[in-house]
């Protein structure tokens, strides 16, 4: 065989399939192939660079969004498994008022619980799941619940002290 039977050949096409999903509160409804995973589809086709690629072995939790409000790592799933569903990335999540940060990011902000930042998308979504009970997390708590991300900056100390407080401040005012 030669190298041109090779290179011309039938060339495989891409199986493509239409999505339809919310995305940040947004309807979307596009075509993708079959094997792009969700990571991809939303940091090269809807341009929502907050998602990151870290490890690809979805170890790292960088590339955590939610799907129908849960956390999950965009890197395992693919595209096409969010048709009918809710996602929402890091630049969907909102503060109390318009231009505001959220409470977990402004935690994390004042207790000094980022560095180079990379993590800190991924260990929001994952937050943000691990607050909604309203209860207030202990520390092993907050450990325990971001096992699934890495930060190779900050030791995770601080990141763990502002989860604990946004915990705190959270059933203080269902309390009220």
């Amino acid at each position: 065989m030669t190298s041109d039977a090779i290179t011309t050949g039938p060339v495989a096409k891409a199986h493509r399939v239409a999505v339809s999903y919310t995305l940040n509160g947004d309807a979307v409804s596009c075509e993708v192939e079959a094997r792009t995973l969700l990571v991809h589809h939303l940091r090269e086709e809807r341009n929502l660079t907050g998602t990151h690629v870290g490890c690809d072995t979805s170890q790292c939790g960088a590339c955590a969004v939610h799907i129908d409000g849960r956390a999950v790592k965009s890197c395992t799933v693919l595209a096409a498994q969010v048709h009918g569903r809710d996602v929402t990335t890091i630049e969907g999540v909102r503060g109390p008022e318009p231009g505001c940060l959220h409470p977990v990011q402004e935690a994390l902000g004042r207790k000094h619980g980022l560095q180079c930042g990379f993590c800190t998308p991924g260990i929001v979504m994952t937050a943000l799941n691990l607050l909604e009970s309203g209860e207030a997390l202990t520390t092993e708590q907050a450990q325990h619940g971001l096992t699934g991300n890495i930060c190779r900056c900050t030791g995770y100390q601080n990141i763990v002290e502002a989860l604990v407080e946004v915990s705190e401040s959270k059933k203080g005012a269902t309390n009220d």
